[in-house]
């Protein structure tokens, strides 16, 4: 539900692909066998292509307490890729003639601000200017409590907004909280059984459905954070997100799904033009992925422990779900892998070996590092017994001695070979390799 796009792409997007011909499973295997071994995620993957499912994958454990391994029937909370099947619900009830993408919201929900002006499709497409409730600081004093439509609706009511609505966009998971609840008085139906009779049984999903609490007799995972050792996380009630971020699924049934709604077996053409037209870096229920020269759409996915991420690639018909339910190495990060593997790109497995040194040891690697006609220069700082590097317009991110003179943040998969007599640096990543002199 709590929206988790970390740009970890460095420098991976300068430069140029090809298509894959064969998908190298054994090189995935070892990707995921080693982060299992380093125990740096837990998690389950689904690969399909032209509708055939390529490749699947879960590792780690559903439930820590009992020894329990996930398998391909895990379950996990998907988070905010909710968000898509309440668009293709909205939508669904736009091509019934039930709804309008243009008429506004003040009959619903009298007591928000600015509902006479906001519209269906600005809280598709996060222009409303509502106040996103996960945003403020008492959200995790309540979370796990259940909640009330109308307790929910003081909740947003008192958020207030943060700009004129349509004026820009800023992602509000109170958006859809609001579409949701705009489904089950047009359908007087429950979220639930709109999710079950429009989407969940059309398209015959097996392990997908409107959450409750965690039930490990159904195969559904406990999510956890890592701090020295894995930590169950507390659970969010589902009756808060809603719509937002309250389904539960698998990576099968995830790429089923993704797939039929770019086949148009979910909503028309023309409503998943409108959904994936992107407009201030949002579409409606629905984001844009580049990757190298290639371009996806799809939802991430963030609630309590778990993360997710859900992309397709039309010029390719190729859908990638990835769920985990805890993680030291970021699901982009699996996903950069992933798909430099599926496109044949050479791609480094990261070692995740780790060498310590005194802080006099990195001073011969300080300094900043350019290379004609390269775009970026690399600044190498320390910080204590700590290097650090920051390309220019980047944040700074911290780098892991692996070997002598040799360095790597795994988060973006860079690898930074250091010759200090020669005060030169070569940069790795995605195969490519740059090297840069000090200055």
């Amino acid at each position: 539900m709590i929206k988790k796009i970390k740009i970890s792409l460095l420098f991976i997007l300068l430069f140029s692909t090809s298509f894959a011909q064969t998908l190298n499973t054994v090189k995935l295997d070892s990707l995921f066998q080693i982060l299992e071994t380093k125990d740096k995620f837990m998690g389950s993957i689904a690969i399909a292509e032209n509708g055939k499912l390529l490749y699947t994958k879960s590792i780690g454990k559903e439930d820590i307490e009992t020894n329990r391994n996930a398998s391909i029937l895990t379950k996990y909370r998907i988070g905010s890729i909710s968000k898509m099947f309440t668009s293709c619900m909205i939508f669904k009830a736009v091509e019934e003639r039930k709804l309008d993408l243009n008429q506004t919201i003040e009959k619903y929900f009298p007591t928000i601000i600015n509902a006479n002006i906001i519209t269906i499709g600005n809280l598709l497409n996060h222009r409303s200017g509502l106040h996103n409730f996960t945003d403020d600081d008492n959200y995790m004093n309540y979370n796990t409590e259940p909640k009330s439509e109308k307790q929910m609706i003081e909740i947003i009511t008192n958020g207030k907004s943060d700009f004129e609505p349509n004026s820009k966009a800023t992602y509000s998971n109170s958006n859809y909280v609001l579409l949701s609840y705009i489904l089950e008085k047009t359908y007087k139906k429950t979220y639930k059984e709109l999710l079950s009779t429009k989407i969940i049984k059309p398209l015959g999903l097996k392990n997908t459905y409107f959450g409750g609490k965690t039930n490990i007799g159904n195969n559904e995972s406990y999510s956890y954070s890592f701090d020295d050792k894995w930590e169950k996380e507390k659970e969010t009630d589902m009756s808060i997100p809603m719509g937002a971020g309250a389904i539960i699924s698998n990576p099968t049934d995830l790429v089923i799904f993704i797939q039929n709604l770019f086949n148009n077996k979910i909503i028309s053409p023309k409503s998943l033009e409108q959904m994936r037209t992107i407009k201030d870096n949002y579409g409606m229920g629905i984001f844009e992925f580049p990757f190298y020269d290639k371009k996806s759409f799809g939802h991430t996915g963030g609630i309590d422990g778990f993360a997710s991420m859900l992309s397709y690639f039309p010029e390719n018909k190729l859908a990638i779900a990835l769920t985990s339910n805890g993680r030291v190495y970021e699901n982009n990060n699996v996903m950069i892998g992933v798909l430099s593997i599926y496109f044949n790109k050479n791609f480094q497995i990261p070692t995740f070996n780790k060498i310590e040194l005194k802080t006099e040891d990195l001073d011969k690697y300080l300094g900043e590092y350019s290379k004609e006609n390269f775009p970026l220069k690399i600044n190498v700082t320390k910080e204590g017994d700590k290097l650090f590097a920051q390309a220019t317009g980047q944040s700074k991110f911290p780098l892991e001695a692996i070997e002598k003179d040799t360095f790597e943040f795994t988060d973006a998969n860079i690898k930074m070979e250091f010759k200090p007599k020669e005060n030169q640096m070569t940069i790795i990543q995605g195969g490519r390799k740059t090297v840069m002199s000090k200055k």
